[in-house]
C-alpha cells in the first residue's frame, strides 16, 4: 500500500480536520438532505467534541504528506466504542485506504464496537459490511435504529462486533509515532 498513515490527531490538526469535515458533510448531504447554513458551513459539533472530550479520539489519515480522511471515535471510557464519523476523500477511495484506516482504528481500541451508516449510502453499506467481515468474520450483527431527533430520516443501520488486539493491530510506526 502506498505511504498511508493513520495517527491520533492533535489540536494542531484541527484546522485540517475542519476542512475535511466540510467535504464529509457535503457527501452526507446527498443522503441526509441537509443544506449548509447561511455561511456555507455544516453543523460541526461532533468535530469539536472529537478534539475536546476525554472519551473521544480523532484520527487523521494521510497519504504521504496529504490529508485524505479522518475517523472520530467515541465511547472510549464506556463499554462500547462507536465510530462516530468516518471519511476518506473521493480521490483516495477504492484503493484500500478506508479499509486500512478502519482496521487500524478498531485495532487501537479492542472491545465491543458499533458503526452506523445509512441504507441510502450504497458505498457505505458495502464498505462497512466488508470491513466488519474482515475484522470479525461472521461474528457481527446488523440492526436498524431510528435517528435521534430526526424523524424525517430513515433509520440508521448499525453494525456491531467485538474484537481483541491481535494481528490486525498496527505497529506504532504505522501511526506516525
Amino acid at each position: 500500500m502506498p505511504d498511508i498513515s493513520l495517527r491520533l490527531a492533535e489540536l494542531a490538526d484541527k484546522p485540517t480536520a475542519e476542512r475535511l469535515w466540510l467535504m464529509f458533510r457535503h457527501d452526507m448531504s446527498e443522503v441526509e438532505g441537509d443544506l449548509p447554513g447561511p455561511d456555507g458551513s455544516f453543523p460541526d459539533a461532533w468535530l469539536h467534541l472529537a478534539f475536546s472530550e476525554p472519551d473521544r479520539a480523532p484520527y487523521l489519515l494521510t497519504l504521504g504528506d496529504r490529508p485524505v480522511g479522518f475517523a472520530f471515535v467515541r465511547g472510549l471510557l464506556g463499554p462500547t466504542r462507536v465510530m462516530n464519523s468516518f471519511f476518506v476523500v473521493r480521490g483516495a477511495r477504492r484503493a484500500g485506504t478506508g479499509t486500512h484506516a478502519a482496521q487500524g482504528v478498531v485495532a487501537r481500541h479492542p472491545g465491543p464496537w458499533e458503526i452506523a451508516f445509512q441504507d441510502a449510502n450504497a458505498g457505505a453499506v458495502r464498505f462497512w459490511r466488508r470491513v466488519a467481515t474482515e475484522i470479525a468474520g461472521d461474528a457481527w450483527t446488523e440492526e436498524r435504529r431510528p435517528v435521534p431527533n430526526r424523524p424525517d430520516l430513515a433509520p440508521d443501520v448499525w453494525i456491531s462486533f467485538s474484537t481483541t488486539a491481535g494481528p490486525g493491530a498496527l505497529h506504532p510506526a504505522d501511526d506516525g509515532a
